[in-house]
């Protein structure tokens, strides 16, 4: 028995070793790679903040939002766990966004590092309906429209829309069931973000980390993870702790609705549904295409194409990444996804419709059509540069 133990600790031992002490990592990494770390650090405080709140909350139509309740006032330290994990999702949405568009910007998707990236955006498309489902558990008022509205989006499926909703919510409208459903998801799927995310650090491991030249970096150029890189994450950690923790105790309603600590009302639709901020830009997308059906198209094909980036920008090469065209492109389309969340925040009125869907456009053709024309652009460049040097 007790040398079972000892095998055990052993394997956990060496594979701690290689994970974060013997990992090679190359010497020009800059701070933009920290937030890959930030979000892992985030991600733990979600699990277990969510544990300890699954145990005193209640999931049922009746008595759900007085669980709640009964958690921020009545719970030894509920409070401060329950805003921890209200809270901790918006830190972790910004880091994740952070960390795909430094991606992106580096081009990370491209061979050898296709793997670390389809891993990481299969876990992003996990995480916003972990957050969706976790966001309806309150039972408030935005709460429950929130989840009327995304789940009828399914009825635009050919043949099995309606059927399909009517499974989910497990009757004809939403109900116990459906609250019931969302919570058992919501337990369920960081588990299986975590098993991702494990997955995510091995085939990161096995291709190495990509630095900001896009050099190959050879074992010269390389250093241990620890301690030069530890000491590097660490300062970035608790420097956002120390912004996290002022947040929560400070403002920690900032970032959320207040109409959702009303109880929810069938009966009563609220003027204006907004869900959360990491959800905006999408939201966005949403509602600027007057038809349904098309709006659906293009918000779920905005998140789709993410997993198409190496099929779609092939050649592209590490010059292009300081070619002034292209950084300039990059940082208008961050700013056209910014001002997307923007747009998805305000009523819907002139211009704002027709704004967002000038944005919804451009969102979307970056990547099908903006990033193949500047891999074209780049290769003809090359070709000239050469031959006038010859």
């Amino acid at each position: 028995m007790i040398f079972n133990i000892l095998i055990v600790l052993k394997i956990i031992a060496n594979f701690v070793n290689n994970m974060l002490v013997r990992y090679p990592v190359p010497k020009n990494l800059g701070y933009m790679w920290n937030y890959g770390s930030l979000s892992g650090i985030f991600l733990v405080l979600q699990l277990v903040t969510g544990i300890f709140l699954a145990m005193f909350y209640t999931p049922h139509v009746d008595f759900a939002f007085t669980s709640v309740d009964n958690i921020m006032h009545n719970v030894m330290f509920g409070w401060i766990i329950r805003l921890v994990h209200l809270n901790s999702a918006s830190f972790f949405f910004l880091f994740i966004y952070i960390h795909m568009l430094r991606g992106i910007y580096y081009k990370s998707y491209q061979f050898p590092k296709t793997s670390t990236w389809l891993t990481g955006v299969t876990m992003y498309l996990l995480l916003m309906g972990a957050a969706f489902l976790g966001y309806v558990l309150p039972w408030g008022q935005m709460s429950y429209w929130a989840a009327t509205v995304i789940t009828n989006l399914l009825t635009v499926a050919p043949l099995i829309g309606h059927d399909l909703v009517h499974f989910i919510w497990g009757g004809f409208s939403i109900n116990n069931a459906t609250l019931n459903r969302f919570f058992c998801l919501h337990f369920l799927l960081p588990f299986i973000i975590c098993i991702l995310l494990l997955l995510h650090l091995l085939v990161l491991h096995k291709s190495g980390s990509s630095n900001d030249l896009k050099l190959k970096v050879s074992v010269n150029l390389n250093v241990q993870f620890y301690p030069y890189f530890i000491v590097k994450d660490l300062f970035t950690i608790c420097l956002f702790l120390v912004f996290f923790t002022l947040f929560v105790f400070f403002k920690p309603e900032m970032l959320n609705h207040s109409i959702n600590y009303i109880h929810s009302n069938s009966l009563i639709t609220p003027v204006h549904i907004v869900p959360e901020w990491y959800f905006l830009p999408f939201y966005a997308i949403l509602r600027s295409i007057l038809q349904k059906e098309i709006g659906i198209i293009y918000m779920f094909a905005s998140i789709i194409v993410l997993f198409l980036l190496n099929k779609i920008d092939i050649k592209s090469n590490r010059v292009i990444i300081h070619n002034s065209l292209y950084k300039k492109l990059f940082w208008f389309f961050t700013m056209n996804f910014i001002f997307l969340g923007y747009l998805g925040s305000q009523t819907i009125t002139s211009p704002i419709i027709e704004l967002s869907l000038l944005c919804t456009f451009f969102n979307l053709y970056y990547f099908i059509i903006l990033l193949p024309l500047l891999g074209q652009f780049d290769d003809f460049s090359t070709v000239v540069y050469e031959s006038k040097n010859k």
